[in-house]
């Protein structure tokens, strides 16, 4: 398999970037709803947290590192058995997922660092509390956190439905693709 993209197929860094984020993602969306459920005496209570910080801002570095490596190296033609109208879905898609995943980062940034304090990455490293505050910030990118990672589970659930319809019902390449396997159509 090749590094790069071609006009046919993504290269391992595309796949290994698409796999990476999405197992960080749904890691951190399975975090984030046990530990909220987490009672002050629980034994996770300050642990689950922490990790979910820590995996959070690694995501923030994959996801730009992966957006950079998207200006240099362009994605494959779409699959001529796509409508233009799926392929502009598709597009339309990947931006929204991509742009929910920037934004949950983001509000979930500014809610430990609502009160000065920064983020301690496993220990290894501290990203420093955010310069700009507002009223009620914690609260307000709590909720905002909350409300997109519902969203974000949406999108999700849509991006996973399309990719099996294209591969169980239209007997498309598209899954194969992002799988990094060849083509059934060549």
């Amino acid at each position: 398999m090749q590094l790069f993209n071609t006009s046919e197929r993504f290269g391992m860094v595309t796949i290994f970037f698409h796999w990476m984020i999405a197992t960080i993602v749904l890691t951190l969306l399975a975090l984030g709803w046990y530990m909220v459920e987490l009672t002050y005496y629980d034994p996770l209570y300050n642990s689950l947290p922490f990790i979910h910080k820590s995996i959070g801002v690694l995501l923030a570095a994959v996801l730009i590192v992966k957006l950079g490596w998207r200006l240099f190296d362009r994605a494959p033609s779409p699959i001529a058995a796509l409508s233009a109208l799926e392929t502009t879905f598709a597009g339309m898609a990947h931006i929204a997922l991509n742009t929910l995943i920037l934004f949950i980062i983001i509000s979930g940034y500014l809610i430990p660092t609502a009160n000065g304090e920064g983020i301690s990455v496993f220990d290894w490293f501290e990203v420093p509390a955010s310069m700009v505050e507002f009223p009620d910030q914690e609260d307000t990118a709590g909720l905002l956190h909350k409300v997109l990672a519902y969203a974000l589970v949406g999108f999700i659930a849509v991006h996973m439905a399309a990719a099996c319809k294209h591969h169980f019902i239209q007997k498309n390449d598209v899954l194969r693709r992002m799988l990094g396997l060849t083509s059934n159509h060549s």
